[in-house]
């Protein structure tokens, strides 16, 4: 929602300030202008990028229409989850928990939890640095640094597609310039012809400009900035989950254990501590 309500004051600032200064909307229709722009922006990230990354971002652009799904809810049903995973293996031991990770669809602590249920590499990360704790002689100090490894790893997958598009952004200013000299070129050739064309091959020329620099800074890089805010909020939610593990690793006990990823998360979405504690206790 956000993303629309931008683009619809970008929009009526745009031309309702061209409007108002007595400018005619019908000269800024220039479709060959934004076939230029447009089509130059778009095969430059076909050549720039891997076709996985060209993928990514036709895949999460849609996404961002739908608002972010990290909100206090998603975490409280995380930190509900963890808890009830750490207060097995606190009660009947390390193996008890075995069962749950090995086949987490079948699990009646995974099967619980209906908002984590469908989100496959959280459930894959909990597992496989819990399956660790039971089948590796490993130190919390060399599970983190396992984890950071990771992390790192996600992370950098996780705003390549921001920052690719990003690049396009950086790039439309100069495809709007690339139709403004073409523009200009037909200028030159209608030169000796009515005034009434050669104004309106220069107007094209102008309006090419204008298109560059508008989807630059009014769309493209906003839509951009976005996707990697997404991929940011992505690393806190599995920085909330090691948090976590590390902390039951070091033999904190479970309800403490789940603060220690509280405490990770910003103000706005942070649950409050009774919050956490009467969602845990299954108020």
């Amino acid at each position: 929602m956000p993303i629309i309500i931008g683009a619809i004051i970008v929009v009526a600032a745009v031309l309702g300030g061209y409007v108002l200064s007595h400018g005619d909307l019908i000269a800024l229709w220039q479709p060959f202008e934004l076939l230029i722009i447009g089509g130059a922006a778009f095969g430059a990230f076909i050549i720039a990028n891997p076709l996985k990354i060209t993928l990514e971002v036709f895949r999460r652009v849609p996404k961002l229409l739908t608002g972010s799904r990290y909100t206090k809810y998603l975490y409280l049903e995380l930190l509900a989850m963890l808890y009830d995973l750490f207060n097995v293996m606190r009660k009947d031991g390390l193996i008890a928990i075995e069962a749950h990770i090995e086949e987490p669809k079948s699990s009646n602590i995974f099967t619980k939890y209906p908002l984590l249920r469908k989100d496959s590499q959280a459930i894959e990360f909990i597992c496989d640095y819990l399956r660790l704790m039971i089948i590796g002689d490993m130190t919390a100090y060399e599970l983190e640094n396992l984890m950071d490894t990771e992390l790192e790893t996600r992370q950098h997958e996780q705003v390549s597609p921001g920052m690719a598009l990003g690049k396009v952004a950086d790039a439309l200013p100069g495809f709007g310039i690339v139709a403004a000299v073409l523009g200009i070129v037909i200028t030159m050739q209608s030169l000796g012809g009515p005034p009434e064309e050669i104004g309106y091959h220069v107007a094209a020329a102008l309006v090419g400009t204008f298109l560059g620099i508008l989807l630059a800074y009014g769309f493209v890089g906003p839509i951009a900035s976005s996707l990697e805010h997404r991929a940011h909020e992505d690393g806190q939610y599995f920085e909330c989950i090691k948090a976590c593990i590390i902390a039951t690793v070091n033999g904190v006990p479970p309800q403490v254990a789940v603060e220690f990823g509280r405490k990770t998360l910003p103000s706005k979405i942070r649950p409050g501590f009774q919050e956490l504690e009467a969602r845990v206790r299954g108020r």
